[in-house]
């Protein structure tokens, strides 16, 4: 399904911020330093398992469910 990627992106941040729009940004540049780079997905994108399971290790060591 298209567009996980995205979600699980968003749901980190959203989790990792709490709704705070610099922290946001922070993150975000985390993530690109750790190799993914959220601009590039969208929600047309497609599912990459690399990708993903990146994604659900950074937020395991944050103790965030995505």
């Amino acid at each position: 399904m298209a567009g996980q990627i995205k979600k699980m992106i968003d749901s980190y941040t959203a989790q990792m911020s709490q709704g705070d729009p610099i922290r946001m940004g922070l993150i975000q540049s985390k993530l690109c330093i750790q190799g993914i780079i959220p601009k590039r997905f969208d929600e047309s994108s497609p599912d990459d398992p690399v990708i993903m399971e990146k994604l659900r290790t950074i937020a395991r060591q944050a103790n965030i469910n995505l």
